[in-house]
């Protein structure tokens, strides 16, 4: 059995999905590899042509009813498959303050905190309805 910070989380994560207004879920995949860790890999359309792709690992912890990402990219490009932006934490830019976490952007990469994933699709549909035809 699943535990109950994975699956509170899952079903935040789900219900953000499912209230993006004219977006296609493409990909909608949970992972369960054991009661503690999940893999999480979505991928949403916008209407705009953006495409946004979240893949996560993420572990819980029963005593102290948290998780923890053990990596995750967050993934956004445009119509023509440019890049729009990029979190991850991938352990390459050991420079920047937020070391491992970062944002491509088109032209550099940025220290940031790691976002959360409701945060990430809001910021996604918000670029995607600039663009809207």
């Amino acid at each position: 059995m699943l535990l109950d910070c994975l699956v509170e989380y899952l079903n935040n994560i789900e219900t953000a999905i499912k209230n993006l207004e004219g977006a296609y879920v493409e990909r909608y995949e949970e992972e369960i590899l054991t009661p503690k860790r999940v893999n999480l890999r979505i991928r949403v359309r916008f209407p705009s042509g953006h495409m946004l792709e979240i893949s996560e690992a993420i572990l819980g912890h029963s005593d102290a009813n948290t998780i923890t990402h053990l990596g995750y990219r967050y993934h956004l490009q445009d119509r023509k498959n440019n890049l729009v932006f990029r979190y991850d934490n991938t352990p390459h830019y050991p420079d920047i303050p937020s070391f491992p976490h970062h944002k491509h952007l088109p032209n550099k990469v940025v220290g940031v905190e790691q976002p959360s994933v409701r945060e990430v699709i809001e910021e996604a549909a918000n670029i995607s309805e600039a663009f809207k035809q």
